[in-house]
């Protein structure tokens, strides 16, 4: 399996895209619809602790995928990585669906996820952007706006769907799961129809991270934030509809279901306006994200202190719209920093630190013996304070030279 030297004529351009984009919105769609099942699993007698965890236990297969895949894309091709992490995706649902034998089909089917939305990410989001990179005609960010809405839709309306079958749709804990597995499937007959991109197969997969990582505007810039960028997720869709599932009653379900759509909602509706706040000449787009994130903390504190499902609501809708700025404008000074030859690996490197974020909601679970979730969440709106103060002061910084 190696790379081609195939090239991408002009007129395929336009809809050379879809593809690679369904590969993308599919992985997005396994990696998310989870999510608002978090209540159901919790129902059925799982504890808190363990329900959080097998939230963020795809983050052990995501983080590694991330750091690697974008290196075995450089050797092997952008399609035919991609068509793995699309096949993995459609194996892990398969997994999740036998999750009513024992937990540990769930968690070995979230690892897999992890994998699959690690190449999506590092590798997809990669393989449009040069896709769209090709066509001269197209805005120079286009690929990076595009590649990062397919991403969003799939973590959005998967949720979306499989929360909805669950609440109303008979075998609620495997129903969910065959739908994602009948998308995979079309999005793998797809993906080998979109035209390779890369240009020469390098030797081996470089395990050192790449130059980038050690810039100034890096570490304090984009460091500082990333991490916010699912952690504030975590907390909109994870912890917020646990901490009011008593008052939403039989409704519960379909209440996290609502958080989970609404937060990233929020999230796809909001770039548009991220790209036109951002500057190459500042963070400005990353330092108002930080900022949306810090309000959305704030009122989460709120929420969870009177227990009110509709300041919930308002907090979701809030942390999605943080989310929505600082994913795009992170991606946008991490393409300004980057060479080409290392953006595949370095997309990877800064989406492993956003995934980091998705801990959050099992460190919180594993803390509330200590102190309570108003007091844990205020906690985490002081942190996310002191970084946005961090990348208020170097914002205009360490700018690149090209």
């Amino acid at each position: 399996m190696t790379a081609t030297s195939e090239t991408v004529p002009e007129t395929t351009v336009r809809p050379a895209w879809f593809p690679a984009a369904a590969a993308v919105f599919a992985c997005g769609w396994g990696g998310n619809q989870f999510t608002p099942l978090l209540v159901m699993y919790h129902a059925a007698g799982y504890s808190a602790f363990t329900v959080d965890a097998l939230l963020g236990a795809y983050v052990v297969g995501l983080v590694p995928g991330l750091l690697l895949s974008g290196g075995l894309s450089n050797r092997h091709g952008r399609r035919p990585v991609m068509f793995a992490g699309t096949l993995m995706s459609l194996v892990a649902s398969v997994l999740l669906a036998l999750g009513p034998l024992g937990v540990g089909w769930i968690a070995a089917g979230r690892f897999l996820t992890g994998i699959a939305v690690a190449v999506a990410m590092a590798v997809g989001s990669t393989w449009i952007k040069e896709l769209a990179d090709a066509d001269p005609f197209r805005p120079a960010d286009l690929g990076t706006r595009r590649a990062a809405l397919c991403l969003t839709l799939g973590l959005g309306i998967g949720p979306g769907v499989a929360g909805a079958l669950a609440q109303w749709g008979p075998w609620p804990m495997v129903l969910p799961y065959l739908v994602h597995i009948g998308l995979a499937a079309a999005a793998l007959t797809a993906v080998r129809r979109s035209p390779e991109t890369l240009r020469a197969r390098t030797d081996s997969v470089r395990t050192a991270l790449p130059g980038t990582t050690k810039h100034p505007r890096f570490r304090r810039v984009i460091l500082p934030m990333a991490p916010w960028i699912f952690g504030s997720c975590g907390v909109a869709y994870a912890i917020l509809p646990q901490l009011v599932e008593h008052q939403t009653g039989s409704w519960a379900l379909a209440y996290s279901t609502l958080l989970t759509v609404c937060a990233i909602g929020a999230g796809v509706g909001i770039q548009p306006i991220a790209k036109r706040v951002d500057r190459a000449t500042s963070a400005r787009a990353v330092l108002t994200g930080m900022i949306v994130l810090c309000l959305g903390l704030v009122l989460s504190v709120v929420a969870a202190a009177a227990e009110s499902p509709w300041l919930a609501l308002g907090s979701a809708v809030v942390l999605g719209a943080a989310y929505g700025i600082v994913v795009v404008s992170g991606l946008l000074e991490l393409q300004r920093l980057a060479r080409p030859d290392e953006i595949a690996e370095l997309t990877g490197v800064y989406y492993a630190l956003a995934y980091v974020g998705f801990l959050l909601p099992s460190l919180l679970a594993a803390l509330n013996g200590v102190a309570g979730y108003p007091v844990l969440l205020a906690g985490v709106a002081v942190i996310a304070i002191a970084g946005t103060l961090v990348v208020a002061r170097h914002s205009r910084r360490h700018l690149p030279r090209h």
